[in-house]
């Protein structure tokens, strides 16, 4: 699905302002299914939580993150996703040690560039959905930069600068052809 592109990385590093930016243009996108769990079971009083459960919350974000490809093939042109598959699937492994994240996520792809936001400690603030600290957010990025490539996507670690910008990067990568080396 090379018109699924994931921007992944550190929590707190700016990803769903920065998904409230490309919407805002006009682009589709898809809400990181982490925070909408989180804010289920809060309603719900649930424990399905990543800081009560954090394998039953990894196995429900797997299966959102299915449901999100699925909704988004009727959608047009590119579509954004803040997080996805692969992101669930690492923390699935790594709450249970299941090696599932090869044969899950090369069955369902995404655009082989991968936007990562890197750690950013002057923006990083927690909430009900994000309860951890930074370092714990950081060990999460290095996991998920060290799964992305293993699982054949190319890293783009997006520049600190204000969303616009962002935005405009990664646009304008998604937009300008490759290069024959």
């Amino acid at each position: 699905m090379e018109r699924y592109v994931v921007i992944s990385g550190c929590s707190g590093g700016g990803k769903s302002t920065l998904i409230a930016e490309l919407a805002r243009r006009g682009f589709a996108v898809v809400e990181e299914p982490g925070r909408r769990i989180v804010a289920e079971q809060i309603r719900q009083g649930g424990s399905d939580l990543p800081w009560v459960d954090l394998a039953a919350f990894a196995r429900r974000a797997v299966a959102m993150a299915l449901e999100d490809r699925s909704a988004a093939l009727a959608r047009a042109g590119w579509v954004f996703f803040d997080r996805g598959l692969v992101d669930a699937a690492v923390a699935l492994e790594y709450a249970t040690r299941e090696p599932i994240a090869e044969v899950l996520c090369n069955a369902h792809r995404y655009h082989r560039n991968v936007f990562m936001t890197p750690p950013w400690p002057e923006i990083f603030g927690g909430d009900d959905a994000r309860r951890h600290d930074l370092s714990t957010a950081v060990a999460e990025y290095e996991r998920l930069l060290a799964a992305y490539p293993k699982l054949g996507y190319e890293v783009t670690i997006l520049p600190r600068a204000p969303v616009a910008d962002r935005a405009d990067f990664i646009v304008g990568q998604l937009e300008t052809p490759r290069q024959a080396d």
